[in-house]
């Protein structure tokens, strides 16, 4: 997998803090709609939030009787959920990173909160190879686990869990073949058994699918070498997940880690030429200093 290229950063841009204020923004316009319609590019495909509540009524149309009853349920909603991401994390994070981060804590809260919604370790790893690849080159290592961790538990699901799970599946892919991959059904063994549990929950059409089961599916294709589309088509038939929904969405990612890359280039580009204008400023400002110091105080007549 192409890793996105490294930018580090000078200015803070574009996370919003609890209160509703936004932190200073110095990016330049096309960095900006790059990344925008960076979010646009990952847009999953989702129902209305579960969340929605309805008021009793009674209406009549026609002769027919309509009785509506209020609907209330615990289940956050989509400003809850981002609210406490942004009471984890409080820094200001680069818009370029922030903007697609926002998109994707509401598009997972969606799916997160369907009624169809079971964990699994491939959708796991998909996140955690999504996340990876638009993190890369953050400015703070430290900064970005830690974003990590605040964006999982936002979604009342524990970091750990991604990330040990993520790591299970890396290993266990390594070891395979093209051929053994997708002999799973015939084959004992811990990630075997996960795997068949998906294909039966998605037989049984109780399997929630999304984008990230499908970049979750890439990374085993890409770690065990399967580089034959065929081998997709046999995976995809051994879990009982559709294919053409699969190689749609495999698109998307390809093209969202595409605009990335040309949003960083020019973020970084950016960052090049303000550094290069205040140094610039720096030496003028040092020169003009010099000569203040050199010419010294005027001295007039009556002073002598």
């Amino acid at each position: 997998m192409a890793a996105l290229t490294s930018v580090s950063f000078s200015p803070a841009m574009g996370h919003s803090s609890a209160d509703g204020r936004s932190s200073s923004s110095s990016s330049s316009s096309s960095a900006r709609s790059l990344a925008f319609s960076t979010c646009e590019a990952f847009r999953f495909r989702t129902s209305p939030s579960p969340s929605a509540r309805v008021r009793g009524s009674t209406s009549s149309i026609s002769g027919f009787v309509i009785r509506c009853t209020s609907v209330s349920t615990d289940l956050p909603t989509v400003a809850e959920t981002k609210l406490n991401f942004l009471k984890a994390y409080k820094k200001p994070i680069p818009s370029i990173y922030n903007n697609v981060l926002q998109e994707l804590i509401v598009q997972q809260h969606l799916i997160k909160y369907k009624k169809t919604y079971s964990y699994d370790p491939v959708f796991a790893l998909g996140f955690v190879t999504v996340y990876d690849q638009l993190m890369e080159g953050y400015p703070s290592d430290e900064d970005r686990e830690i974003i990590f961790q605040a964006y999982i538990r936002a979604l009342q699901e524990e970091p750990e869990q991604y990330r040990n799970d993520a790591k299970k599946l890396e290993e266990w892919a390594r070891t395979q073949t093209p051929t053994s991959l997708v002999e799973f059904p015939s084959r004992e063994g811990e990630v075997e058994s996960t795997l068949k549990d998906i294909a039966e929950r998605a037989g049984a059409g109780n399997f929630s699918y999304s984008r990230f089961f499908a970049v979750g599916l890439f990374r085993l294709l890409e770690l065990s070498s399967a580089t034959e589309p065929t081998v997709l088509d046999k995976l995809c038939a051994a879990l009982n997940v559709n294919k053409r929904s699969v190689d749609r969405d495999l698109d998307v990612y390809r093209n969202l880690l595409s605009k990335l890359v040309q949003a960083k280039e020019l973020l970084k580009e950016y960052v090049e030429r303000e550094k290069k204008k205040q140094a610039e400023r720096t030496v003028s400002q040092k020169a003009s200093e010099a000569v203040k110091n050199c010419l010294g105080q005027p001295t007039y007549v009556g002073q002598l």
